[in-house]
């Protein structure tokens, strides 16, 4: 094999490999906690409930269909899983960014770190504002709606991050 000498191939840096085990770590234990917290109502059952329920429903005021569930407003415990878990995220990401800003990782690293940041706490206040008893099938189109705006409002935090790094 001949190596280009004009490739250069970049070694990671320990720390990221520190940060990887404590996410991945984290996430398995935040699965966990979640689904020990809600074992009186077993939630593996409630999410194939929820996934049997799906049919398609007209968006309002357009011709377009889309799936949603018959009746969003039964599926409470899985929208206050889902709500724990985005939290939960949201908190881990408070941790990955303190490492990264500790073991100095490169600026793209952090920034998809804040960016990530604040998708997970942006989603857990959109679903336990639009997800709840009172759900339809109108908010649940809206709820997907701001799940849009929430994800252009990370890529802006990620971006921002960047273009200070730039100016600095």
């Amino acid at each position: 094999m001949n190596k280009n000498s004009s490739v250069h191939t970049r070694q990671p840096r320990a720390g990221e490999g520190i940060i990887s085990a404590v996410s991945v770590g984290s996430f398995f234990i935040l699965i966990g906690i979640i689904y020990v917290a809600t074992l009186p109502t077993s939630l593996w059952d409630k999410i194939i409930a929820f996934f049997d329920s799906f049919s398609t429903f007209n968006v309002a005021g357009t011709t377009i269909y889309l799936p949603a569930p018959a009746v969003p407003a039964v599926h409470t415990v899985l929208y206050s899983a889902a709500f724990q878990f985005c939290l939960g995220i949201g908190i881990l990401q408070i941790v990955v960014l303190t490492l990264r800003l500790i073991l100095h990782s490169p600026i793209n690293k952090t920034a998809e770190t804040v960016g990530n940041l604040v998708f997970w706490f942006g989603t857990s206040y959109l679903v336990i504002t639009f997800l709840n008893s009172s759900t339809t099938v109108t908010t649940w189109f809206a709820f997907w709606a701001a799940m849009l705006v929430a994800l252009g409002v990370s890529l802006i935090a990620r971006a921002s991050v960047l273009f200070a790094k730039r100016q600095a």
